[in-house]
């Protein structure tokens, strides 16, 4: 592999790792060389992932640490200063939505849950803010760091029915853009922050909004795919080699950016 595409060794924190998509990226990482930091409240998820990995000669390191809560995002980054000494990509990936958050067809904006709403800008949100202010020191140490936090294709086109959702991601692509200008000017160029913007991937928080329960599409799944040029779903594993381009050098001038993987679905007017 050319060596601007190399992630051996580099230290990847990667948060919401033990989910649908953290899970694939996490173990892509680790295949390609890099030493992972497993990051999720749940400590038993993070134990039988950092074994599974292990297991497959994988470098892999357990960090339980919930991201709003400031002072178990502290002691996550003290356990990788004490690990491994430096933090070279930190990967934003815990978020999801929430029932109440939710426009279902009988509703109007008027039933949200206010609650629930809060909640899911919280997670998406600050689950991004906090643990990038939790790690940074870290990196500024070295003079040097790599940010990849995840949107969706809702930041841009935001989505009938999941107005929480499409809100929170609005703010992470405004958040990744701000946060890319203010690391560079203040830091230099050895600081960049990016996101990866995935379009419609079966996880356990959106498939009942996609697929019925015999595994059949809704209506709504099966619009999403007539408004998707490729006519499908995506895999998990199709994030892996944008994700891969953004943690290595080979990205080394791009800050700033949003960056779709989503099947053309972004591009697509409809006509």
């Amino acid at each position: 592999m050319n060596a601007l595409f190399s992630v051996t060794d580099k230290v990847i924190v990667v948060t919401g790792a033990t989910g649908v998509l953290g899970k694939e990226m996490t173990t892509f990482l680790a295949q390609a060389g890099a030493r992972v930091g497993i990051l999720s409240r749940n400590e038993n998820k993070v134990a039988d992932f950092v074994k599974e990995l292990k297991d497959q000669g994988l470098q892999a390191f357990g960090l339980v640490a919930d991201v709003l809560h400031k002072a178990s995002l502290a002691e996550a980054c003290k356990s990788v200063a004490q690990q491994w000494g430096k933090l070279d990509v930190l990967l934003n990936v815990a978020g999801g939505n929430m029932p109440g958050a939710v426009i279902r067809p009988d509703q109007s904006v008027i039933d949200l849950s206010t609650d629930d709403l809060k909640k899911v800008m919280e997670l998406n949100y600050l689950g991004t803010v906090l643990p990038t202010q939790a790690f940074l020191p870290l990196m500024l140490q070295h003079n040097k760091g790599n940010i990849i936090n995840i949107s969706s294709v809702s930041a841009q086109k935001p989505l009938t029915r999941v107005m929480g959702y499409s809100s929170a991601k609005a703010a992470i692509d405004n958040y990744t853009q701000w946060m890319a200008v203010e690391l560079a000017r203040k830091h230099g160029e050895g600081f960049r922050v990016n996101a990866i913007t995935p379009g419609f991937f079966l996880t356990e928080q959106n498939r009942t909004l996609l697929t019925n329960s015999d595994g059949n599409l809704t209506d709504r799944g099966k619009t999403i795919k007539e408004h998707t040029p490729m006519a499908r779903f995506g895999e998990p594993s199709d994030l892996n080699g944008t994700l891969l381009w953004l943690c290595s050098d080979a990205s080394r001038f791009v800050t700033g950016a949003c960056v779709p993987v989503d099947g053309g679905f972004s591009a697509f007017s409809g006509v």
